[in-house]
């Protein structure tokens, strides 16, 4: 197991689920004035999902680290750019989101080529 991996995704994991909670009471008034309640909860599914296949991946003998490091950049960029979206209403950030997007295809396609040993 990668233990490093492994802390990594539970934080990850930890942090989809303060973000959801934060988003569903501190935020609520911000996001329904904005109309991105539904972008703030795309961003936590999308952190959520992949954090847990970090921690899955992080479980498995011959961890694929390519594939850990996109899923990794999917959430930062992906959900990243939608919290700050929604956070701020600056709504080029999301241009970046496909980035993220991206990031998150590619890491399953290298899973798909190159499984765990």
């Amino acid at each position: 197991m990668n233990q490093l991996l492994f802390r990594l995704a539970a934080i990850l994991c930890f942090l989809a689920v303060a973000l959801g909670a934060f988003g569903a009471h501190a935020l609520k008034g911000t996001l329904d004035a904005h109309g991105l309640t539904d972008v703030w909860n795309k961003a936590v599914l999308y952190h959520f999902l992949h954090a847990i296949a970090l921690l899955v991946l992080a479980s498995l003998p011959g961890v694929n680290r390519a594939a850990s490091w996109l899923l990794l950049a999917g959430i930062v960029i992906f959900s990243g750019s939608l919290y700050l979206l929604a956070l701020t209403n600056v709504r080029w950030l999301g241009a970046i989101t496909p980035i993220g997007g991206l990031c998150f295809l590619a890491g399953w396609l290298t899973l798909a080529i190159f499984p765990p040993r």
